[in-house]
């Protein structure tokens, strides 16, 4: 049991609540120029050219896929299309919920009001969001704080949106990379890693570990 009533509940997008699945759509389009057994490494690069991307001065989210996708493919001397980077970008608006997520945050938005902190631009992740199922107190984009998760720039504009402290939240991700260290680090002691198995888990950042959103409600006293 979290006995901590926080004033907000505060969510990553992309990988916590929406199937994130830049991955599958990828592999799909390069499964004609990469082999079957060095996809992933393929993928891999990909996305740590997306990290490295996020790190730089703001950009808009379909500079931060295309150029990844380009030094990706300048790294393993691939032709690159830019229809390949396009429909990497168009697919993400068409992603929805994680099945354990829509019940689960109907529940929580009962007793608390729900905010989304996310690496997205404006008209992209209206469109993931109303597949949600849930009523959001407010939804941040790195767009809106010209910066990306795991920048604390990020994290500062959303506090200095609610008009609230670190220790006022619940911070809830499915990334320690892009989320939770970067959340320790500006001391929101209240963290809960949702472990989709993208990371390995590592407790020293402080958070409680679930597997499941579905978890989540119980946790809080609902």
């Amino acid at each position: 049991m979290i006995e901590f009533r926080p004033k907000f509940i505060t969510f990553d997008c992309y990988g916590t609540l929406t199937h994130f699945q830049m991955s599958a759509v990828t592999r799909g389009l390069y499964a004609d120029r990469v082999a079957a057994e060095r996809m992933e490494d393929f993928l891999d690069d990909f996305e740590a050219y997306r990290i490295d991307e996020v790190l730089g001065a703001y950009q808009p989210y379909p500079d931060v896929v295309t150029h990844a996708l380009k030094r990706a493919t300048a790294l393993w001397n691939l032709p690159y299309r830019e229809s390949d980077g396009q429909a990497v970008v168009d697919a993400v608006p068409t992603w929805g919920a994680h099945p354990d997520v829509p019940e689960a945050l109907a529940r929580l938005a009962e007793a608390f009001p729900l905010v989304i902190l996310s690496n997205a631009a404006d008209d992209q992740i209206v469109h993931n969001v109303a597949k949600l199922g849930a009523p959001f107190h407010s939804v941040f984009t790195a767009q809106q704080a010209r910066a990306y998760k795991p920048r604390l720039a990020a994290f500062e504009y959303m506090l200095g949106q609610l008009g609230c402290a670190p220790g006022d939240l619940l911070h809830v991700s499915s990334s320690l990379r892009y989320d939770l260290i970067p959340a320790h680090d500006l001391r929101i002691t209240n963290k809960v890693y949702l472990n989709r198995g993208y990371e390995p888990s590592t407790p020293y950042y402080g958070y409680t570990e679930i597997s499941a959103l579905t978890e989540l409600p119980a946790l809080l006293g609902l």
